[in-house]
């Protein structure tokens, strides 16, 4: 068995790179991080507050390591999705929080759907284009599946603008997948839905309201957990694996930051 990490590394440095317009957002990128560290001021400190001695007693002259995070968002860098984050009712339901959905739910067999030949910045990503991407794997998606899309947003870092122009699911798309029985979603891209200033724009030139955050909001009418931020979705196989999702057990909350590891067979 062979384990790949899906997961992407939380950098504060990347707070940085986003543009002004995001720069709100920075908690879902990353946390602001103090790190204290054992041969420091704030590491020694730390050790001698917490066992009431002073520097000079310290064993090796070090204090601990510890960090302190801060602006740290339930959705930074790879996440799951609670039905909750989309709605207050899911399927006519009060939604789950992040910590009443069950591990078993969040270990699942993977599919990874190659949506690069057809997916486009800032353009939807069509049923037709799910099914080619179905097609190309050779087995539909089966009931419990953890679908996960790989649409391109690899070729580019948080310093590219094309990061933050990536292809979205439409409510008629991710219906479609969880139609099909898929009960997870996952993405390589930055966000489910069409980029924020695409959804406005669509918004404000045809007036219709559900055309806001679409693809997140589908989820209220059948429940799934949408995954964002994967990343390595290029070393998996089409099929025949699994993927863990593991995310903090945060009380109450619409969403958690988690580990997210696929288990291959050899």
């Amino acid at each position: 068995m062979r384990l790949i990490d899906l997961t992407v590394l939380l950098d504060p440095a990347n707070r940085e790179k986003l543009p002004p317009a995001l720069q709100h957002a920075a908690g879902v990128v990353a946390p602001r991080i103090d790190y204290n560290n054992p041969a420091e001021q704030a590491g020694k400190d730390e050790f001698c507050a917490s066992l009431g001695c002073t520097h000079g007693d310290l064993p090796d002259g070090e204090g601990w390591g510890s960090e302190h995070l801060n602006d740290f968002n339930s959705h930074c860098g790879t996440h799951v999705d609670a039905p909750l984050h989309s709605g207050t009712q899911c399927e006519g339901k009060p939604a789950r929080t992040i910590d009443q959905i069950d591990l078993n739910e969040l270990y699942r067999p993977g599919m990874v759907l190659d949506l690069r030949p057809w997916a486009k910045g800032g353009e939807y990503i069509t049923p037709d284009m799910l099914d080619r991407a179905i097609a190309a794997v050779g087995r539909p998606v089966q009931p419990g599946d953890a679908v996960l899309l790989r649409t391109g947003q690899e070729a580019y870092t948080m310093d590219d603008p094309q990061f933050y122009n990536q292809p979205g699911m439409s409510a008629e798309s991710t219906l479609h997948l969880t139609a099909m029985g898929a009960t997870i979603l996952g993405t390589d891209a930055v966000g489910w839905d069409l980029p924020f200033r695409l959804m406005n724009a669509k918004w404000q030139e045809q007036g219709d309201k559900a055309l806001l955050w679409d693809g997140h909001k589908a989820i209220t009418k059948r429940e799934a957990f949408i995954v964002q931020q994967l990343c390595n979705l290029g070393a998996l196989p089409p099929t025949g694996f699994h993927v863990g999702f593991f995310p903090i057990k945060l009380a109450r909350c619409s969403a958690a930051p988690s580990r997210v590891v696929a288990f291959v067979p050899n």
